[in-house]
Order: structure tokens, then C-alpha cells, then sequence
């Protein structure tokens, strides 16, 4: 009989001795083997979106920079601050002095609401946007990078640090198994399933008045051959390539955390490994620059801690 990606599910929601196979009156479909599932990302959880254990995980509790896969916590917490989104806000030059390239495309004294400035966050990862989002939090910027870090703490994140809303800052640091936490809090806002899936909107700012076009970080949500509906990518140097999404895969949610990979479309190669491999049971293989980048990073987790001798 034809596996199929829901016996997986039942398989793993039943207690062990049954999806061992041990299930009185039949066999049970076991899980696909986590050995057959290369990736190229060097930090990895794969689970049903809610509930389920993880299928699959990769280095999963290591705190590592998460780049702008921060900006689904700020999402939150400007959704959650319960500010009108049709709110218009006027875009003020940064004063935060990131370490990274900030460049943005909209033009400081302009203004822009509130909603279109959450959506191209989410969708195009704009990074004054997030700012500008921040810096009109009641309290302030201080107090918004706060509310984010008490959200990660009630939400059991304990692996995760916030220092600002956009990611720009490597100190941004959370584990995999904590952005599952994240990803499953995320899903629970009908705004950020939506905003964060667009393929592309036009925004129109005022004083003065312009529109700039912007599109999606993640290519998948623009292919037939995905249903995505949560999405978020993140880049830096310290973070590598990152994205996490939720994508139906044979009729049912699935939470991928990918962090830390080589070159701009890998996490979407392993996306699509992890589908094949929930699928079929084979994870298929990775390129060879983005094994050689994998195996060093996880080589180097790997290895022991030598204290020195003085």
C-alpha cells in the first residue's frame, strides 16, 4: 500500500509501541527515516503545525543569530499593541545606527499606515518599516524591543533575545526549537498568515506622494506547486540563510525552521527535500557548495569544548 503523508501523522501522534508497529489488529505505517533527509541548513526543525513532536531535527537548541526571522515577533507585537492598522505614520529617519546595511527605498518624511507598513515587514522583509513600526509603539522603540522579549519569555522561548524589530543586529538570537514556538504563535494571526504570503503589493505614501511596488523574499509562494501560508526568510553574514514557513504537504500544515544555509535559493531546495522526504520517504541530495558550507558549520558544532590549560 502507497504510504501517504497522514498515516505519517497518525503514526506519530499514536503512543510509541503502536507506530512501532505493534497496533492490535494491523501493521502502522512507520515514520519516514530522519536519516534519509539531508539538508543543506545547519539548524533544522520539521513538525506538524499543531500538535505533533518534530519529525525531524538538526541542531534545534543551539541559540544562533536569526537575522530578520525576527520580524514575525514584531508582527506580533504591533498586532498585539492593538494600534488602529489604518493608522497613518509619518517615516522618521533611523537613530538606531545598525551594524548592517539598512538601505530602504521609502523615503523618510513621507507617511505610510500603519497596515501597509506591517505587510511589506512581513512580505519584503523593509526594514525601516519595521523602525518606523517600533518607534511608534507606545513607550517607544525601548519599550516595543521590550514587549518582544517578554513575548518570547510567555511563549517559552527560552533560547531567544531580542536587541531590536528588524534583525539588522546579529545579537537577535533564538534556537530552531524555539522558532517552532514561534512559527505555531505566528499562525494564530489571520493578518500574518495573509500578509506574510502576498506576492507582491503596491503602497502608496503621502507628504509626499509616491507608490513603490514590493515583492516576496520567498519564491515559493509565488509557485503553483506550494500552498504556503506563513512565510519569513532572514539573511546576515553571522545568520546565513534562513526561512521559516508553514506549507500544507499532503493536506496538512507543516512548521519548517531552516536556519543557517549557503546561498540564496538553499532554503528553498531543502523545503522542498522535506516535502519530498514527508512524501516518499526520500529526502533527495544537496549541491555540493551548500554541503561543503553545512559540513564545515556543523562540524564546528559538533566539536568539543576543550577548556584551555594555563
Amino acid at each position: 500500500m502507497k504510504k501517504t503523508f497522514r498515516n505519517v501523522l497518525l503514526a506519530l501522534l499514536l503512543p510509541v509501541s503502536l507506530s512501532a508497529g505493534h497496533a492490535a489488529g494491523g501493521d502502522m505505517t512507520p515514520l519516514p527515516d530522519p536519516a534519509a533527509l539531508e539538508l543543506a541548513s545547519v539548524h533544522a526543525v520539521v513538525a506538524p503545525l499543531n500538535p505533533g513532536t518534530p519529525v525531524f531535527t538538526k541542531f534545534a537548541d543551539r541559540s544562533v543569530p536569526i537575522a530578520s526571522i525576527t520580524k514575525l515577533m514584531t508582527a506580533m507585537v504591533v498586532l498585539d499593541s492593538g494600534q488602529p492598522l489604518d493608522e497613518w505614520l509619518p517615516i522618521l529617519e533611523r537613530e538606531d545606527n545598525p551594524p548592517k546595511n539598512s538601505f530602504s527605498r521609502i523615503r523618510p518624511g513621507s507617511e505610510a499606515r500603519r497596515e501597509d507598513l506591517l505587510r511589506i515587514t512581513l512580505m519584503s522583509s523593509e526594514n525601516l518599516a519595521a523602525y518606523v513600526l517600533a518607534r511608534d509603539h507606545p513607550g517607544g522603540r525601548e519599550a516595543f524591543i521590550a514587549a518582544m522579549n517578554e513575548k518570547a519569555r510567555v511563549l517559552g522561548m527560552q533560547q531567544t533575545r531580542f536587541v531590536d524589530p528588524s534583525g539588522l543586529w546579529p545579537e537577535n538570537r533564538a534556537s530552531a526549537s524555539d522558532l517552532l514556538k514561534l512559527v505555531r504563535a505566528a499562525y494564530a494571526y489571520p493578518e500574518i498568515r495573509e500578509m506574510s504570503t502576498g506576492s507582491n503589493r503596491r503602497v502608496h505614501f503621502r507628504s509626499p506622494r509616491y507608490s513603490l511596488d514590493f515583492g516576496n523574499t520567498n519564491a515559493l509562494v509565488r509557485s503553483s506547486r506550494w500552498n504556503v501560508d506563513l512565510s519569513k526568510t532572514g539573511y546576515l553574514n553571522e545568520a546565513g540563510r534562513c526561512l521559516v514557513m508553514v506549507a500544507d504537504v499532503g493536506g496538512e500544515p507543516m512548521a519548517m525552521v531552516l536556519l543557517d544555509s549557503f546561498g540564496t535559493r538553499t532554503p528553498l531546495g531543502d523545503a522542498g527535500r522535506i516535502r519530498r522526504w514527508l512524501e516518499t520517504g526520500s529526502g533527495g541530495a544537496v549541491a555540493g557548495a551548500a554541503l561543503d558550507y553545512e559540513r564545515r558549520r556543523a562540524a564546528a558544532l559538533a566539536a568539543p569544548v576543550v577548556d584551555a590549560d594555563y
